[in-house]
């Protein structure tokens, strides 16, 4: 028995001329490498510098050192390992035939003897194997023999041999560490070689390759594939039949032994995936709808090596919950025949159909939120490389030999399987007829309805892939989604709860790709503000901006599917899209609110104060509505708080907004002190003299309950309208003129005899009794002449609508012009004014407000 190795370092050995290809395309290039120019079916490249398992390197040399074959990057891969293997054995038994194994010849025959294949390739399959051509080309190298005894005695042997011809011999392969399992047997015919030094001879024949014991290679094929396979130890035996011309040698028994390592293992080979597509198709067992899935891999055949692979079938499985669960069946695939040629690219063209999903690929695993499904998407769609395992099944062509479905179905092998990323997925996001709804304030504070929430309908445009081509339609989304304005985190919009959603598929246009739109109707979102500035910066550009402010949404998106396969869940989608929001302003300012008081009544009093309930109509000249459980706001007038109003289940419409009830507090002296007590009573002088007056509302921390950040951050922005006419739209309190300027007096009557007057008064309030308690007041003709005064302090009361006061004594200015005037209407009207302080009490709040009034129509008797 030999142990030495049949070949040399590679470094050392000579290129034969005759050769058809270099070493380095030979032996440099992996058997199947991936192809340069074949482009991923998504756009992408991948990456030049991948690193393999132990179980998946490439064979790539054989060197010098007792039969090991070790890393080199001039070394041999596998089809060499084929050939030199075959052929070695074969040749070594010649030579040494021919001398009858002197020790100096053997060791000549095996440093010398230089084996170039050109060519393997599979002439044909057959039931119980291969049929297999080799070419190659032989010489001996005595310039690779070290011993200079040896070279010597071995070139001039064989050149006295010259030729050497071996019969029909029987080659065998073992594998010593699995028992010494078969792995394989070849029949070798004759071959006839020149062993003078140097001389090359071309070797063409065609060799029957049977299996040997398929468990055995399945349990080392399994072990490669796990990655638990370091090393391996092949063992070739041959008994060779020899002569030289015609003189007979006998036979010579040869066993040579190699050991591959490290990166001399082969290695799985990488592949570009170049189209990709989905379908429904038909099912004929059962008359259901399945999908298919039709894929294109491109690789590298970078050796020497012709064949036709017949038709195959596969089992397609994912990984399970864990990594020691079995695998779970997804679907069945089948290639066509597949032509490989020597040193060119390989199109392998797959089919496959799933017909149903495994209840165990929807389950959700134990102890976790996920299915087995769910982490394979998860992966696919974040562009991340999963991976899919692939088992060999029953062939669909009946011609495929018996003995090539035994192997491919006694292994499983792990293929990567790469990623496709969304981005921009979501080509358009709107939300439209939009509800805004502030915290309630009875809710806990941790919980979601403690935050504002959003109502209204949400539109996405989605672009599909190009490789989707069946029925999809999406029935509910949900979604955490970060709200960003301007590149600042606005909060957390929480869509967890499932929405209802309908999907609909849009025809592309021409050069377009195919997009689906999917509404969605949302309810009570609660959003999470998170930072009071940025959401101060967003109510500042709605409010005072005029145009409209654009929010960046990102998300991640569970959307539940239906297709023909059922129903599944696709969770964590990214999504990134921007929502422009319509700015509330109109650009008219608050004026547009056009706010009235329709109904007015007062609850309570106390010595500085007045609690009132009020009916307020107005105008919301935005597409927004809004739900508003409960808020406070202060009440303001020239910088001082002089009150406050609470609305509670309020719901604000579009348009006009009739009889919203609102409770307020007039109260200057508590909320704002003394200078406020000024500013109130200045601002009621005015008001009911008829000035244009304006109230600024304003929140504050305690305006919602349990939320002071939303409060404070509001409350940067006070908004001043128009102080509500009281009387409501029926023109009650307006002017003679149509004015709409509130009028106490209606109208005035003098009495010039008794030297008294008596006026029309109309009170704002409905329910309550308001009393003056004094009066000191001047009537005045074209504004500046006195007419006389009045100056009474008897108390009397107003009652609610219209009411006649006592009469009031009259002190005339006779020697005026006024007076004249007003002599010369006895009998008609005239038209005076009026002007002078006023106190009034309401309950126990009372007040002393001045007043001015003009165009008073008054009636002059006897």
């Amino acid at each position: 028995m030999s142990d030495s190795t049949l070949l040399g370092d590679a470094s050392d050995r000579p290129t034969s001329k005759h050769s058809n290809h270099s070493d380095v395309s030979h032996e440099q290039t992996p058997l199947l490498s991936r192809s340069d120019s074949a482009t991923r079916y998504d756009g992408s490249e991948e990456e030049h510098d991948r690193l393999a398992s132990p179980a998946a390197t490439s064979l790539r040399s054989l060197q010098n050192g007792g039969g090991s074959i070790k890393s080199s990057k001039g070394g041999r891969r596998w089809p060499t390992v084929v050939a030199v293997s075959l052929l070695g054995l074969v040749v070594i038994a010649i030579i040494l035939g021919a001398f009858f194994a002197p020790a100096a010849v053997e060791e000549y025959a095996k440093q010398a003897l230089v084996i170039e294949p050109t060519n393997l390739s599979i002439d044909s399959f057959t039931k119980t194997g291969v049929k297999a051509r080799v070419q190659a080309n032989f010489k001996m190298d005595a310039l690779r023999v070290q011993n200079k005894h040896v070279r010597n005695i071995g070139r001039f042997g064989t050149w006295i041999a010259h030729s050497v011809e071996s019969q029909d011999s029987l080659v065998e392969v073992y594998l010593p560490e699995y028992g010494n399992v078969l792995v394989g047997t070849a029949v070798v015919p004759k071959v006839v070689v020149d062993i003078r030094n140097g001389h090359i001879t071309p070797i063409d024949f065609i060799t029957d390759l049977q299996p040997g014991d398929i468990e055995g290679i399945r349990q080392a094929a399994n072990d490669w594939l796990e990655g638990r396979l370091d090393k391996i130890r092949v063992l070739g035996k041959a008994n060779v039949a020899l002569k030289s011309g015609i003189f007979p040698l006998g036979s010579q028994t040869v066993v040579e032994s190699l050991v591959f390592e490290g990166h001399d293992l082969p290695a799985i080979p990488e592949y570009n995936i170049t189209r990709l597509n989905f379908r429904e198709v038909p099912l004929p067992t059962n008359g259901r709808r399945g999908m298919a899935a039709d894929v294109s891999l491109s690789l590298m055949n970078s050796y020497p090596v012709k064949l036709e692979i017949p038709p195959l079938g596969f089992d397609i499985l994912v990984p399970n919950c864990g990594p020691d669960e079995p695998q779970i069946q997804l679907a069945d695939a089948t290639t066509t025949a597949i032509d490989i040629e020597p040193y060119s690219d390989v199109t392998v063209d797959v089919g496959g159909i799933v017909r149903e999903l495994p209840e165990s690929l929807i389950q959700t695993c134990p102890h976790s939120r996920s299915s087995p499904l769910d982490a394979f998407l998860s992966d696919y769609i974040h562009g991340k490389d999963t991976t899919i395992f692939v088992r060999g099944s029953n062939a669909p062509d009946s011609g495929t030999p018996d003995w090539i479905t035994k192997i491919i179905s006694s292994v499983t092998v792990p293929v990567p399987f790469p990623g496709h990323t969304f981005d921009s997925l979501i080509k358009n996001f709107s939300l439209t007829d939009t509800k805004f709804s502030l915290p309630d304030p009875f809710a806990d504070p941790d919980s979601a309805d403690a935050n504002p929430q959003i109502s209204g309908n949400i539109v996405v445009i989605a672009g599909l892939p190009d490789e989707m081509n069946f029925g999809l339609n999406v029935s509910r989304v949900r979604a955490n989604t970060n709200v960003f304005y301007k590149g600042a985190k606005l909060g957390v919009l929480d869509l967890k709860k499932w929405q209802k959603a309908q999907s609909e598929r849009i025809e592309p246009k021409k050069g377009q790709k195919n997009t689906l739109k999917i509404q969605s109707r949302i309810k009570d979102a609660p959003l999470n503000i998170t930072d009071d500035n940025v959401f101060t910066d967003v109510i500042q550009a709605l409010l005072f901006g005029g145009e409209t402010v654009i929010l960046k949404i990102e998300a991640l998106v569970d959307v539940e599917v239906s297709t023909v396969l059922g129903t599944l869940v696709i969770k964590d989608l990214p999504a990134e899209g921007s929502v422009p929001v319509k700015p509330i302003s109109t650009g008219k300012g608050f004026s547009s609110l056009k706010p009235s008081v329709g109904d007015l009544k007062v609850l309570s009093t106390s010595r500085t104060s007045l609690n009132l309930e009020a009916r307020v109509n107005f105008s919301n000249p935005t597409e927004y509505t809004a739900q508003i459980p409960y808020i406070n706001i202060h009440i303001l007038n020239n910088g001082s708080v002089i009150g406050d109003a609470t609305v509670t289940n309020c719901t604000v419409g579009r348009g006009n907004n009739s009889n919203v009830l609102v409770h307020a507090t007039w109260d200057p002296t508590t909320f704002g002190g003394e200078n406020a007590t000024k500013i109130g009573s200045e601002l009621l002088s005015q008001y009911i003299s008829g000035f244009n007056t304006t109230l600024t509302f304003q929140t504050h921390e305690e305006s919602i309950p349990f939320r002071p950040d939303i409060g404070r951050a509001l409350s940067k922005f006070a908004i001043e309208i128009p102080t509500p006419r009281l009387g409501g739209d029926d023109g009650v309190g307006s002017g003679p003129n149509g004015d709409h300027k509130p009028h106490f007096i209606e109208d005035a009557t003098f009495h010039l005899f008794s030297s008294t007057a008596t006026f029309t008064l109309i009170s704002p309030l409905k329910y309550s009794t308001i009393y003056i308690d004094s009066i000191d007041a001047t009537a005045l003709y074209n504004h500046t002449e006195p007419v006389g005064t009045i100056n009474y302090d008897l108390p009397f009361k107003v009652p609610p609508g219209k009411s006649q006061s006592p009469r009031l004594p009259v002190d005339w200015s006779l020697d005026s012009v006024g007076y004249e005037e007003l002599k010369k209407a006895l009998g008609g009207t005239l038209k005076l004014d009026a002007k002078g302080n006023v106190s009034i009490r309401l309950g126990q709040w009372t007040e002393t407000v001045w007043y001015t009034g003009s165009g008073i129509g008054a009636r002059v008797s006897f």
